[in-house]
């Protein structure tokens, strides 16, 4: 009975797109995604999300926001975050090199019980680091790794939740003149 009954949720596509500044001071839109399944109320399995995905304008550092129903996560903190990457990430203000306990960037920070299936059409975002290295190699081989500049305030930002597989499900796109200008 249960098997013919898992049709019953609903599925979306979440996504925001807003302008900001790298780490470096430049222009860049931002974009976040993930996709949802909705249950109903009375259905066994609560709603469930993919990780947030947050990706800056000309750059290859993509970010993945997990919550706590992540089992694979390291440990940085509670509610909807992802951890710095030693190398890779500081912590903004020190400079001092991020670990796997830092939480580098996080979604709806005040809430330790966030959950991405929870998320509305608005959510606050906030950069705790910077990039250790902005960019590797050069000319058409460079890979740029800046991304959204770290703040103390939140960024408030819009979210559109569309049926998945509609018309409307489609992401932004970045605009890639803006990177082959640099």
């Amino acid at each position: 009975m249960l098997s013919l009954m898992s049709g019953c949720a609903s599925y979306y596509s979440h996504f925001a797109m807003f302008p900001a500044e790298n780490s470096s001071g430049e222009p860049r839109q931002v974009r976040l995604s993930w996709q949802s399944a909705d249950y109903p109320g009375w259905w066994l399995t609560g709603d469930k999300a993919t990780p947030v995905k947050v990706e800056t304008q000309c750059s290859d550092r993509i970010w993945r926001l997990h919550d706590g129903d992540d089992a694979n996560l390291a440990s940085c903190g509670e509610g909807i975050r992802a951890c710095g990457q030693p190398g890779k990430d500081l912590v903004a203000g020190t400079e001092e090199p991020a670990t796997g306990e830092i939480r580098c960037v996080s979604i709806n920070p005040t809430d330790p019980a966030a959950r991405v299936a929870e998320v509305g059409d608005k959510l606050e975002l906030l950069v705790s680091c910077t990039p250790s290295v902005v960019a590797e190699g050069q000319g058409s081989e460079a890979l740029n790794f800046d991304y959204l500049r770290a703040s103390s305030v939140p960024y408030t930002v819009y979210v559109r939740k569309v049926p998945r597989g509609s018309m409307q499900a489609r992401l932004p796109e970045f605009d890639e003149s803006v990177c082959d200008a640099e």
